[in-house]
């Protein structure tokens, strides 16, 4: 019977449709061969169903026993033939459909990768999840059963309406009228089901979120006695979801014993009619026999098409969704300039080479341009939209080998301005250079390869410590490993852990503290070794002493590397080669510690507590 689940409509469904069957149409043998199968099984059940006359009729009347016999073997190597192509085209069709959801979510990961950062932006995960999730279940749903049984369904009804013709014209008026309410019923009570079960997913998804947000959120909830209060809501929440599942499900409820009514009503009527035209001489008993069998069967084949029908809609929806995502403009990426392994020559001259040589250069039309990490800023502007612009007129340098630190309240520009150099974003006015070369001419997949960032937010992947660690630099030995942990300081805690380096780590490592997490984060960059490094409040969850360990490993790592520093902490900046105090996306003071103290101004403020960043 036919389950109604809560979809919206695709809003072009022909091209949805097209766009779905181009999946489809890589397989397109496999898909025909389970076409000719699904007709050879219902057209068994069929002919099986009609070889019930002649069995009446010429052998059992008559009392041919040995006719009978041979009968009974026809009709059981025809149902054999039946079972035997079902079970072909289902197990051919599972693993057809699977093929084909492999390739949807191939595509749908590969072209994630590529968008850009500002479409996470507007996305939240759990919508970007969804497709993955959600969307992606649906469509294999359908392809599983509702490919087959639309195919299985129309050629039943059809085939089932033209023998109920064909055994007695007169009869078959009655299945007519019946089928015809049961349509009117099957459409009056599917709008009004389908409409509650929308209503029912949009409540579930209300509570649900409210649910994960309470359980997320317990610590905050009881520091501030909010049980009672969000119990309260939670209540209203369940009210709404019971209000809507009551009605969808008693809607949807009323589908079987309604039809199955109709269906029986049917079968009497037509059994009744049927016996006075056998007694009157208009009808024989084979005839009758098959008939009735029809009847009862008549129903299952349109009640599976409706379900079938919803489940197809549904699937379209989730699809045309995956489609609108897989349309969206990938990153942009016209960089020329590559990256490239060198070794130097005896007379000092740059070579391409394949081994580890530890040195790196641009390879810019088949010029060799050393990486030496000299980063600067030409008079950049730029807006995450067209009505803000969060920085202006941004000049900067950093020559190799100095360390570049950013102060400024909250929103001033810091984390944008490391955003530009990974060319995250693009700048909307001004220039970016990279070794004198200009970042949009190098490829993104390279210029970030030559960056090491450490954010404020760690993340880190299931897996092994070791695992993590080496997400910097997957061809890392044992010993870069193990150095890069010492340099970070998170070699002394790591070797503490009852399984060491081999530690597994879920949850974004949830069995780590705030503190260890961002160690590991920081010997992940350190075992990158990049010319140019980022730390982006890298210390904040990190204690002073701690702190203090992991600046004298720093100081190693950042040796002949420039290194971009956004702090919080005045004292963390002290040593830095310039500091760069912005405010409402520009620069208002520039210079070391030691000439930003005497020239009185915001750092002075900040650094004495006359001023704090807000």
């Amino acid at each position: 019977m036919a389950r109604y689940i809560g979809y919206k409509k695709p809003k072009n469904t022909k091209k949805t449709l097209l766009r779905l069957l181009s999946y489809m149409g890589r397989h397109k043998i496999s898909l025909v061969i389970v076409g000719i199968l699904v007709v050879i099984g219902s057209l068994a059940n069929i002919m099986g169903t009609y070889l019930l006359k002649p069995v009446i009729n010429n052998y059992i009347l008559p009392g041919d026993l040995e006719g009978l016999a041979g009968m009974v073997a026809a009709m059981g190597v025809m149902y054999g033939l039946g079972a035997t192509a079902t079970l072909g085209y289902n197990r051919l069709m599972v693993k057809t459909s699977q093929k084909i959801i492999r390739e949807i979510r191939k595509d749908l990961f590969n072209h994630t990768q590529s968008l850009p950062l500002s479409y996470f932006d507007s996305h939240t995960h759990g919508d970007l999840m969804s497709h993955f999730t959600n969307d992606v279940d649906t469509i294999q749903e359908a392809l599983n059963n509702s490919f087959t049984l639309l195919i299985q369904s129309f050629i039943t009804t059809v085939g089932t309406m033209v023998m109920i013709v064909v055994l007695s014209f007169r009869l078959s008026l009655i299945v007519l009228v019946s089928m015809g309410f049961m349509f009117l019923f099957i459409r009056f009570n599917g709008k009004r089901s389908r409409k509650y079960f929308v209503e029912q997913q949009k409540n579930l998804g209300e509570l649900n979120g409210f649910i994960e947000e309470m359980v997320a959120g317990q610590k905050v909830e009881k520091v501030f006695n909010h049980e009672e209060k969000d119990f309260e809501e939670f209540c209203r929440k369940n009210e709404k979801l019971r209000q809507a599942s009551t009605n969808a499900l008693a809607y949807s409820g009323l589908m079987v014993p309604v039809v199955v009514s109709i269906s029986y009503l049917n079968y009497a009527v037509s059994a009744c009619i049927g016996g006075l035209f056998a007694l009157a001489g208009l009808m024989d008993i084979g005839s009758l026999s098959s008939y009735l069998v029809y009847v009862r069967q008549s129903a299952m084949p349109i009640n599976q098409c409706t379900q079938q029908v919803n489940f197809l809609l549904a699937a379209l929806s989730g699809a045309e969704r995956i489609f609108e995502m897989m349309d969206e403009k990938p990153e942009v990426d016209e960089g020329k300039v590559t990256l490239c392994r060198v070794k130097e020559e005896a007379d000092g001259s740059l070579v391409p080479c394949r081994e580890r040589s530890g040195h790196w250069a641009w390879m810019d039309q088949g010029r060799l341009i050393p990486l030496k990490g000299d980063v600067r800023f030409h008079h950049v502007v730029f807006g995450y939209n067209e009505k803000k612009r969060v920085l202006n007129d941004i000049s900067l340098f950093a020559k190799p080998g100095q360390k570049i630190a950013f102060v400024g309240s909250t929103g001033a520009g810091k984390t944008t301005i490391i955003n530009l150099i990974n060319r995250f974003y693009e700048i909307q006015g001004g220039s970016i250079t990279y070794d004198g070369i200009d970042i949009t001419r190098i490829r993104k997949a390279d210029l970030r390869r030559s960056l090491g960032l450490v954010l404020q937010d760690t993340h880190l992947f299931t897996g092994t410590i070791r695992d993590n660690i080496r997400y910097g630099n997957l061809e890392a030995s044992e010993e870069e490993i193990v150095n890069a942990a010492k340099i970070a300081n998170a070699h002394s805690f790591i070797r503490r852990l009852p399984n060491g380096y081999d530690t597994m780590l879920t949850s974004d490592g949830a069995n780590l503290s705030q503190g260890q997490r961002q160690l590991l984060a920081i010997a992940r960059a350190a075992v990158a070794s990049p010319p140019v490094l980022v730390l982006d409040e890298a210390t904040s969850s990190i204690d002073t002493r701690t702190e203090r360990l992991i600046e004298k490993g720093m100081d190693a790592l950042m040796e002949n590397r420039t290194v971009f520093v956004i702090a919080h902490r005045l004292s963390t900046v002290r040593n830095s080669k310039a500091i760069m105090v912005l405010e409402q996306g520009s620069i208002i003071e520039r210079g070391s510690h030691e000439e930003l103290l005497e020239q009185k101004g915001r750092y002075y403020k900040l650094y004495t507590g006359q001023f704090e960043l807000e």
